[in-house]
């Protein structure tokens, strides 16, 4: 576990310096451009990136063995997908001592999973993000969150070698 974590850290940090790092200069576009602050939307961004490299790992605690008594039976879509967009309230819980007998076959090392967080994001960052009258300014914010988040994701599955 201690050498796959330091795989992913070191990746992550590659990937940041390299991709995350000059995309953060949006800041400074839009300031310039746009006459709005998107200081705020970045540093989250830069959270979620992290967030992200380390989330297709969280849901395992929930995880079962793939058959039960010879039976494939999983949980429901919007429960699997629970344990993926809420990982942390999820995780938070289970340090509670509140038992959830949700268990899961998923892995969420895949583009579903991916693609699913990726409109959670969106949906968050426009939110979160969104000024009205809506403007191309506020835009770049709303999807500067989905873009690191996404970004974080896919060098998790980069590392893990399934893309």
């Amino acid at each position: 576990m201690k050498e796959e974590t330091l795989e992913h850290v070191r990746f992550s940090i590659k990937v940041f310096k390299w991709i995350v790092l000059p995309v953060s200069l949006h800041i400074f576009v839009n300031l310039y451009f746009f006459k709005e602050n998107a200081l705020n939307s970045a540093l989250w961004g830069m959270l979620l990136f992290f967030y992200s490299n380390f989330l297709p790992d969280l849901p395992s605690v929930y995880r079962k063995k793939k058959k039960t008594n010879g039976v494939a039976k999983d949980l429901p879509w919007y429960k699997k997908y629970a344990l993926l967009l809420f990982a942390p309230l999820l995780i938070w819980i289970l340090f509670s001592g509140i038992q959830l007998t949700w268990r899961t076959t998923e892995t969420f090392h895949n583009f579903k999973s991916l693609t699913a967080y990726g409109v959670f994001l969106s949906l968050l960052g426009f939110l979160v993000f969104v000024n009205f009258p809506i403007e191309v300014g506020s835009m770049i914010k709303v999807f500067a969150i989905p873009f690191y988040g996404i970004i974080g994701y896919l060098t998790h599955l980069k590392v893990d070698e399934i893309w």
